[in-house]
């Protein structure tokens, strides 16, 4: 009788961890940045929000810890998305969205956020390991960050 309690049990948590892991918004190489950047602008310009393209892929750890670090945190979360249209541009050997990414400065690391206003002009590029803390991300400089994009109301 306990084997078969321990496996439910486990198959219960293990369903549930995938049910967690799978709500949060994927680096998708076959997305099309194009047609995803004209919607974002025009839910930013709906909304009187900034754009942050988030550049990454599944494939990059950081790129899950951010995103694990934003879903975790209410005030994080609540704050960026009350900021921004949030686009995730995907970069992995599958699609690197080369002429898409062509436009912004050179990105060293992923993830990478750029910021852009509502219209879609660039306004930053923010190198994300600047807000990293130890194997994390550090709350006071992700508010900072988000803070300093809010737009004028």
């Amino acid at each position: 009788m306990k084997p078969v309690v321990l496996f439910l049990l486990f198959s219960v948590l293990t369903f549930a961890a995938d049910s967690l892991s799978t709500d949060r918004v994927k680096f998708d190489p076959t997305r099309d940045p194009y047609k995803d950047l004209k919607a974002a602008v025009k839910t930013a310009k709906a909304e009187n929000k900034r754009i942050l393209l988030d550049v990454g892929g599944e494939w990059c750890i950081w790129c899950h810890r951010i995103d694990e670090f934003i879903e975790k945190d209410a005030e994080i979360s609540s704050a960026l998305k009350s900021t921004f249209v949030v686009l995730k541009v995907n970069y992995s050997k599958e699609n690197k969205n080369e002429k898409f990414l062509s436009r912004f400065p050179e990105v060293k690391g992923y993830p990478h956020f750029f910021v852009l206003d509502k219209k879609g002009k660039l306004l930053a590029s923010q190198n994300t390991g600047d807000l990293e803390l130890d194997k994390s991300y550090d709350k006071k400089k992700m508010l900072e960050f988000i803070n300093k994009w809010k737009p004028k109301k």
